[in-house]
């Protein structure tokens, strides 16, 4: 403290914001931890049909399995547009997402 004041901190407010630093969280590693060795790898995901076509995404082992089924919500000024796609692996870690057809059931009034 100097001259009675209390430095680095605002009366009522707790610490300074700028001098508030986290500490990294440390991790212990385990001996079963596959990401460090690379047996875990990214799938390479590709989609066809529908306003996705085209896209390609890297998914990375970290984040698991890849979804057997995405669904795809277009929010504009008018309904909402739904697609569905269906996953079709071609090899462990490359796949499809192909477009499902649309049924009566998902028409419900809004248009592609």
């Amino acid at each position: 403290m100097r001259d009675g004041r209390r430095c680095g901190a605002y009366p009522g407010r707790g610490r300074h914001p700028a001098r508030h630093r986290h500490r990294p969280r440390r991790t212990a590693l385990s001996e079963d931890d596959t990401t460090a060795t690379g047996e875990d790898q990214a799938a390479v995901l590709q989609f066809v049909g529908g306003p996705l076509d085209g896209r390609v995404e890297i998914r990375e082992a970290r984040h698991g399995e890849p979804l057997p089924t995405i669904t795809h919500t277009h929010l504009h000024g008018g309904p909402k547009v739904v697609h569905r796609y269906d996953l079709r692996s071609l090899t462990d870690s490359a796949g499809v997402y192909h477009l499902r057809p649309r049924t009566s059931r998902d028409d419900g009034g809004a248009t592609d």
